[in-house]
């Protein structure tokens, strides 16, 4: 296996990962941290690339992934999830989302548009051109690797390079939410991303390509994906750094609302009207790379599970289905995703975390039962929460569990129930 092959295996994982979230978190939290900004972005990466790098580990050390993972609770499991996981990430939110981002804060940058005719014409392109990068699943690392993200690299390297030059440092007070722990804030920040759940996913198109590519060996495929996943993560990091620091430096005299708002503003600081341009360039890439990634691990995936349609014929699907789900509006796939993402983002991390300490200790198939049983009903009862039908006793009762003022509530119960399952397995 080549370097070549790693190195552009490693710029395919970057593009993957770094999508519209990706662009516009880490420039509003540089802004609301202020003269905290170090604590609060080293508590960003944490989270926002170290968390899905122990991810693309994990799946790189079992042997088919996501569903292997799975089913190390339960065969039934492991198909559920998997396709809750690839359905979830992939047709119902990450697709049709790429697309809509890549309109709303690219095209629209740009032109001047209203009404639905423009977004379906949009729409159209954008997935006919994902389409034609996705349908040849060996040439997925070529295209993205090799073509999307070095000029992905060099649009930002051109905004952060003059960014640097320009705005000048000065002392800014953080926002209240910052001003007493900075770093905890930034890690929980970091979740947002959602990258800890796509590696799950994007683990397995790194995999595959490298196969593609002429590796056979396991350990050469270990060895590549984990050194793709270094590099990804080396990439993401020093962006994230730049873009926050962007936010940090910003000259402004007007309240911001999000990333977005930021970055549209510093563009057009640096370049004027070209810098709609480079922003609306910056996040038309950045969403292109990442709904090829969704599409390339959903169809190999779902052709894995149903081998009678072909890889090319679920990837028109998830095109075509993507499509119509853009059409329907950013809003609406919002309100439809998020009860699936809290439904599924905390039982992924306990898998993750699960898959790597059997490799240091030794499988124990009660410690995953156990673990995935609790975690699974903390993320139901959260799902319950968003609709407004959580009970307000047992709400009380469970505010006093560690972190769930942030979300979190499920982790001391689970890494208790993993320590039970894990003696009780060695007991029996």
């Amino acid at each position: 296996m080549s370097k070549k092959n790693v190195l552009f295996s490693g710029f395919t994982l970057f593009s993957l990962f770094f999508g519209a979230g990706n662009l516009i978190f880490p420039p509003f939290l540089g802004m609301e941290s202020g003269n905290v900004f170090v604590a609060a972005i080293v508590g960003f990466i944490l989270t926002g690339v170290f968390l899905p790098l122990l991810t693309i580990i994990s799946v790189a050390l079992s042997d088919n992934g996501l569903l292997s993972m799975g089913q190390r609770v339960h065969p039934v499991f492991g198909y559920a999830f998997a396709i809750i996981i690839y359905m979830s990430i992939g047709a119902f939110y990450g697709i049709p989302r790429a697309s809509n981002v890549a309109y709303e804060l690219g095209f629209m940058q740009v032109f001047s548009v209203e009404g639905k005719l423009p977004l379906f014409l949009f729409s159209l392109i954008f997935f006919g051109l994902t389409y034609l990068l996705s349908v040849n699943p060996k040439k997925v690392i070529d295209y993205v690797g090799q073509l999307l993200t070095p000029a992905l690299l060099i649009v930002l390297a051109i905004l952060f390079v003059r960014a640097f030059l320009t705005f000048t440092y000065t002392d800014v007070s953080p926002a209240e939410k910052f001003q007493s722990t900075p770093f905890i804030k930034g890690f929980f920040e970091g979740f947002f991303t959602m990258d800890a759940v796509a590696a799950l996913a994007f683990g397995i198109v790194i995999i595959n390509g490298l196969k593609d590519k002429g590796a056979t060996d396991q350990k050469d495929l270990v060895r590549g994906t984990v050194y793709s996943g270094l590099i990804a993560s080396a990439g993401l990091a020093i962006v994230y750094v730049s873009l926050g620091w962007i936010g940090r430096v910003l000259p402004h005299d007007q309240s911001l609302e999000n990333g977005a708002e930021i970055l549209v503003m510093a563009s057009h600081q640096l370049f004027g009207f070209g810098g709609n341009v480079l922003f609306g360039t910056i996040v038309i890439l950045a969403c292109l790379t990442t709904c090829v990634g969704l599409i390339n691990a959903c169809a190999r995936f779902f052709n894995e599970i149903f081998p009678k349609i072909s890889y090319k014929g679920f990837t028109l699907i998830f095109v075509v289905v993507g499509m119509i789900f853009s059409n329907l509006g950013l809003a609406l796939i919002l309100q439809i995703a998020v009860p699936l993402l809290i439904f599924i983002y905390p039982i992924s991390i306990v898998l993750v975390v699960l898959s790597l300490f059997q490799h240091f200790f030794g499988e124990r198939k009660k410690m995953y039962v156990y673990a995935i049983t609790v975690v699974t009903l903390f993320a139901f009862y959260d799902v319950l929460n968003t609709f407004n039908i959580g009970i307000d006793l047992l709400n009380s009762i469970l505010s006093y569990l560690p972190l769930y003022e942030h979300g979190l509530g499920w982790t001391l119960p689970s890494l208790l129930a993993a320590a039970i399952g894990y003696v009780m397995h060695r007991k029996s």
